[in-house]
């Protein structure tokens, strides 16, 4: 039956060696200070597709307000408040899809039409369903959310097919930027249940950066094009210690520096119009891994490791490798109510990038908390 869910999420504590920004590293981007980091709205009706004798449907609808809003901007979808106005509350309608699964075909199909959230990745927009607090840099600078229509085929118990096109990387089908992108999908289960790898070909088109007027300047939006796959193991039975590893390559041509560029005047967290072009090519690429550990029924503790290249500075600002390292335990007093408290520290080798590019690298300590009705 359709159900709706309120999940506001807030910060209770956040320091930082940083003093302005904590950016390139993402969300929790505000350092030393209290914030509401997202409050999160969903109606949705889930389709029956573990039965094979009717079609049936189904479909989401999730809404984002608070300082996360941000990283889930699409063109087109109220996306003045980043693009224009660098605001650091705002509003994202993340989710809007409806979908019909016809179980005839091979072993059952969905086809999904509207705006969701990006298939491969570990890590997840909506804070309640991610492993820590924070996110990885890896995560930050992919695709967050696609609009089109997608088609995902069950081929047998261990295969999965999926084909969409899509209005391009974060932006509706109605943007001056909005290009056809293809994607394509393939998932692997062992029979045991223990191993799965996912690899996708997220974005496939020309791989050229959007250029196009608005706001009555010269803007523009990232068109890049990627391979991500991603293995998930099961060191038990029971998924009590399980570890997943992503990895991916991007590029794209013609591009500027930071990529998707906000108009608002500098602040130190972000703005200033479009960057620095960059001609030819330019890529990112890096590993992420998360090994969790269920230490009790209500208690698991989160190790998450990185290593990424933003080669040209086309995604970050600065050509610079990166790494992350952070660790994190999860407490679950119920259902409804979680804290989260993690220790991370991030690096660059090339170049100063964090705290508006004056240090190496800063040491983040976060505590939030996930309430649920």
């Amino acid at each position: 039956p359709p159900r709706s869910t309120l999940f506001p999420y807030t910060t209770l504590f956040r320091s930082s060696t940083s003093k302005m920004s904590n950016q390139p590293d993402s969300y929790w981007i505000v350092p030393n200070r209290i914030e509401m980091d997202q409050a999160v709205l969903r109606f949705e009706r889930q389709a029956d597709t573990v039965q094979t004798d009717h079609i049936d449907w189904g479909g989401r609808f999730s809404s984002v307000y608070g300082i996360d809003y941000r990283y889930l901007t699409a063109g087109g979808y109220f996306s003045q408040q980043s693009l224009l106005e660098n605001l650091l509350y705002g509003y994202d309608p993340t989710e809007i899809y409806g979908e019909v699964y016809i179980p005839w075909v091979l072993n059952g199909m969905v086809i999904r039409v509207g705006r969701w959230i990006a298939c491969p990745d570990i890590e997840t927009q909506f804070a309640p369903d991610n492993y820590m607090g924070s996110h990885s840099l890896l995560f930050t600078y992919d695709t967050y959310t696609q609009s089109g229509v997608m088609f995902t085929f069950c081929i047998n118990n261990q295969w999965m097919f999926q084909g969409a096109i899509t209005a391009g990387t974060d932006m509706a089908p109605w943007y001056p930027g909005a290009i056809p992108t293809g994607f394509l999908g393939l998932r692997w289960v062992s029979k045991d249940n223990r191993d799965s790898v996912y690899t996708c070909l997220n974005n496939i088109n020309n791989a050229k950066f959007r250029t196009f007027e608005e706001y009555g300047q010269t803007m523009g939006h990232d068109n890049f094009n990627y391979i991500v796959s991603t293995w998930t193991h099961k060191f038990t039975e029971s998924g009590s210690i399980h570890t997943n590893t992503e990895a991916y390559y991007m590029w794209q041509f013609d591009a500027h520096v930071g990529g998707t560029p906000s108009a608002a005047p500098v602040d130190q967290f972000g703005g200033g119009g479009l960057g620095a072009p960059i001609p030819g090519d330019a890529a990112a690429y890096g590993v992420l891994n998360y090994t969790e550990f269920q230490l009790s029924k209500k208690d698991y503790l989160s190790v998450r490791n990185e290593y990424w290249v933003d080669q040209k500075g086309e995604r970050t600002g600065f050509a610079n490798a990166y790494s992350s390292h952070a660790i994190g335990i999860s407490h679950n007093f119920n259902d409804l109510f979680q804290v989260r408290p993690e220790v991370g520290y991030y690096r660059g080798y090339w170049q100063p990038a964090f705290d508006d590019g004056t240090k190496m690298g800063e040491w983040i300590i976060g505590f939030d908390t996930t309430i649920r009705f």
